[in-house]
């Protein structure tokens, strides 16, 4: 089993810098004005460095969305109990949740994950990778054990592994669980030392007296474990090239103490797209905290990360900051499941196709462009 000193001193390989340039080179050969898609053309680079192929691919591509409840529901911090965990995820297995429909369309193979639902039966089309019933609440003990936020991360890997073997392309990051904009917005403010009641949102819909209950609640999870007593480093905790050690063993109390299993296995997806060479595509605020956790606990992992979408919760943005990520969509979304992320599947389609069969200055009687900067 994973234990934290081999998951800190895990070694990812950057991406492919030759690869990156020609891909370039091959963007500012197609008929069309210098840089004239953007930050689309950027990302379609990125893939191809991540790939390490000038033909990058991403037709056979997947959303893992891990689904999982947290303890801290009992404080009332959210409108619904904890039976919608359960719910949506029956919903996911039979292929009929939000999800799934947006995914149909985007042509995006869903797959769901029991990483710690609070429920005793196998919920059919739901992988099963439990590693507790849920999370303790954590204004009364950590919400996780050493042992099951490490197996959650390693769990999460080792899925990624598995898709790599399996041929996919690129991976979407999801997940679904009653209460995890508050265990997210808890860990985001532990690991970047921010006021929480800066990045706490109404999640699926509170009232004025439930934010306040819920501001309420995580500062005292946050002041509970210590967090606050920390001075604020440098602003720049993930942007650091080698993360300090201490830096380390705090995300991982954060996780540990006031997180949830999704995010922990979240986590462990994008190490694990780091380790094995797939991009992984963020969604909204919950795997945008564990894609900070990630990058804090193996430095490189950001660069295999692809921003979808700014969301509605501000924690999303400031996280996406933080790893110096800028997202394609700006639509004001918090729907939940990966949505976000999945409806970045088709604008990828259209600029890659552009990518690989645009026409060429050679196939138009005008000069190509010129590249000054």
């Amino acid at each position: 089993m994973l234990d934290k000193k081999a998951l800190f001193d895990i070694k990812i390989e950057k991406p492919d810098k030759e690869i990156y340039q020609k891909a370039h080179k091959i963007w500012d050969g197609i008929s069309k004005p210098i840089d004239g898609l953007g930050d689309f053309e950027e990302l379609i680079c990125k893939i191809a460095a991540i790939q390490r192929t000038e033909q990058p691919r991403a037709e056979k591509r997947v959303s893992v969305i891990f689904c999982a409840d947290n303890g801290i529901v009992e404080e009332g911090i959210s409108q619904s109990d904890k039976s919608i965990t359960k719910a949506v995820a029956v919903a996911l297995g039979k292929g009929i949740s939000s999800a799934c429909t947006l995914a149909k369309s985007s042509k995006v193979k869903v797959l769901p994950v029991d990483i710690g639902i609070d429920c005793d039966e196998k919920i059919e089309g739901v992988r099963d990778l439990k590693v507790s019933k849920g999370t303790a609440n954590f204004l009364k003990t950590p919400a996780m054990t050493e042992e099951e936020a490490l197996l959650a991360i390693e769990r999460g890997i080792e899925l990624v592994g598995e898709l790599k073997g399996d041929g996919y392309d690129i991976v979407s990051a999801g997940e679904m669980g009653i209460g995890n904009t508050t265990t997210s917005a808890a860990v985001l403010a532990a690991i970047l030392s921010i006021d929480s009641d800066d990045i706490t949102g109404r999640g699926a819909g509170l009232d004025n007296e439930g934010l306040l209950r819920k501001m309420k609640v995580i500062r005292e999870g946050i002041k509970k474990y210590g967090f606050r007593q920390h001075i604020q480093e440098t602003g720049e905790t993930v942007d650091k090239a080698v993360v300090p050690i201490d830096m380390k063993r705090r995300a991982f109390e954060a996780l540990r103490c006031l997180g949830g299993l999704d995010i922990a296995a979240l986590t462990g997806l994008f190490i694990g797209g780091a380790k094995y060479h797939i991009p992984v595509v963020i969604d909204g605020v919950i795997s945008s905290t564990a894609a900070v956790l990630a990058q804090t606990l193996v430095s490189g992992c950001r660069d295999y990360m692809i921003a979808s979408h700014r969301g509605r919760e501000h924690g999303n943005e400031l996280a996406l900051k933080s790893l110096g990520l800028r997202s394609y969509i700006d639509g004001n979304m918090a729907l939940g499941e990966g949505t976000g992320a999945i409806m970045l599947f088709p604008l990828i389609d259209v600029v890659l196709d552009y990518y690989l069969n645009g026409a060429k200055f050679g196939d138009y009687e005008i000069d190509e462009y010129e590249r000054f900067s």
